[in-house]
């Protein structure tokens, strides 16, 4: 595994904080990895053979956060062709928005799907009102996500 790079949607900084503790996870693993804030994103960020961790909240009626709009409705307009991509998805909720729930992250999964690129391991839906931390819960996705990345070929 070269690089993860993680691309970050956020309102409050949960999500990047949550990111972050991927990105140092991963290299106590000797696994390179970026965090980088999806305001910076465009399609062709998205490059076949790479791997890729969607970390992000839900805003709204289950919308992405504002910072990652104009990335996520570039991938909807333009459709590019995402084959030889793998990702995995590390979304935050609140289980009080029932309808809504990690209605972000389940977006990204979707149109990541259409355009042809793999999802690696089960999407992590962080519930708020769990009181667990978002960071810590995340950790313990990305030990089996990597677990199970290699059962997903390019």
């Amino acid at each position: 595994m070269d690089e993860v790079l993680i691309l970050v949607g956020t309102m409050s900084g949960n999500a990047e904080m949550v990111a972050d503790e991927l990105a140092a996870q991963l290299k106590k693993k000797a696994i390179a990895a970026r965090v980088r804030d999806m305001s910076e994103c465009t399609v062709e960020t998205l490059a076949p053979g790479r791997i890729y961790i969607i970390c992000s909240s839900t805003y709204g009626e289950g919308d992405v956060p504002d910072n990652a709009v104009p990335f996520y409705e570039a991938l909807c307009t333009t459709r590019p062709d995402l084959s030889g991509i793998r990702y995995g998805v590390v979304g935050l909720g609140d289980r009080v928005y029932e309808n809504t729930f990690n209605g972000g992250p389940k977006r990204f999964d979707q149109i990541l799907t259409e355009l042809g690129a793999v999802r690696v391991g089960e999407r992590l839906e962080n519930d708020a009102s769990s009181g667990a931390f978002p960071d810590e819960v995340a950790v313990a996705w990305l030990k089996d996500w990597l677990k199970n990345f290699d059962e997903v070929a390019p």
